[in-house]
């Protein structure tokens, strides 16, 4: 045999061995990929709730955590802590994972709590009051309409999810922007639909800041419901209005308004944050108002 030969010989081997020896890798990787295919679960963070709404005239989505260990059969009763702009692609998950995580034992920031994500459809109608400004009038042409969703609030959603939910008598709200100029409305005209109002970056400058003139039960001597207040603000700087405001004036206006209270049963914390904008704010004020609303005794 010729030493072409061999060699020739010696190179259909290889050739054949590298074959088989891919086609075996690619078996195997084949085989692998679909173990871990048929092993694979959906990673569940919450559940999927619907409601149907005769006073906004339509069916919302709610995205609903409730807390490791809850059992609807046995007697314990969580807190709730209802969250605006609550779909999934929104503030929900990330707020979830602050309230996971400050209820773990070895934080112990927060009490185990059930969080109602109310997934947004038009923000604008549903977070803002009517109006006198013209230009916003067109700009937000189905703004206006807060009160129909407070009704939503109040009279639907509260009562739907203490009779769906196990819930104590602790409610918190936690809105950004337009969301906190809702909840500034809500303490002003409907303090007792919530306990705890986390107000972050509220749009104080609709309707040239009007709401700055509401009267409020809770600014009377007999108001007694006890009520914490965490308003929140970064370096936002102007509003987005041709009559000329600032994001952090208004806040602070909103805050001073508050503490003028006759009322013992407010608590009021007003939270300047410098390194952070209207973008970044929400995440850390949420942290921040956890404290406020709980802080742990030094022992």
């Amino acid at each position: 045999m010729t030493e072409e030969v061999i060699k020739y010989h010696k190179m259909n081997k290889t050739i054949i061995l590298s074959f088989v020896l891919f086609s075996s890798t690619l078996v195997f990787s084949q085989a692998n990929k679909s173990k871990q295919t048929e092993t694979s679960k959906p990673f569940v963070l919450g559940l999927i709730d619907e409601i149907q709404s005769k006073e906004l005239g339509e069916k919302r989505i709610l995205n609903i955590y409730l807390p490791e260990g809850y059992n609807a059969d046995d007697a314990t009763k969580y807190p709730v802590i209802y969250l605006l702009d609550g779909s999934a692609d929104e503030d929900f998950i990330h707020i979830v994972g602050l309230v996971q995580f400050n209820s773990f034992e070895w934080v112990n920031q927060v009490p185990k709590s059930i969080v109602v994500g109310i997934a947004t459809v038009d923000r604008r109608r549903d977070f803002t009051f009517p109006t006198a400004i013209e230009k916003d009038q067109k700009s937000f042409p189905t703004s206006g309409h807060s009160d129909q969703f407070i009704a939503f609030i109040e009279k639907e959603l509260q009562p739907f999810i203490d009779k769906k939910y196990k819930t104590n008598n602790s409610k918190t709200i936690i809105g950004q922007s337009l969301g906190g100029l809702l909840e500034t409305e809500i303490l002003l005209k409907k303090p007792n639909l919530f306990n705890k109002y986390v107000i972050v970056s509220p749009s104080i400058w609709w309707d040239n800041g009007s709401i700055l003139n509401l009267d409020s039960a809770i600014l009377q001597e007999n108001f007694n419901q006890q009520t914490d207040i965490y308003i929140a603000v970064g370096k936002e700087g102007p509003t987005p209005t041709k009559i000329p405001r600032v994001m952090e004036v208004d806040a602070n206006l909103l805050a001073e308004k508050i503490k003028a209270s006759k009322s013992k049963h407010l608590k009021v914390y007003f939270d300047y944050l410098p390194q952070e904008n209207h973008a970044t704010i929400l995440h850390p004020a949420v942290s921040n108002s956890f404290r406020f609303f709980y802080p742990i005794k030094q022992k």
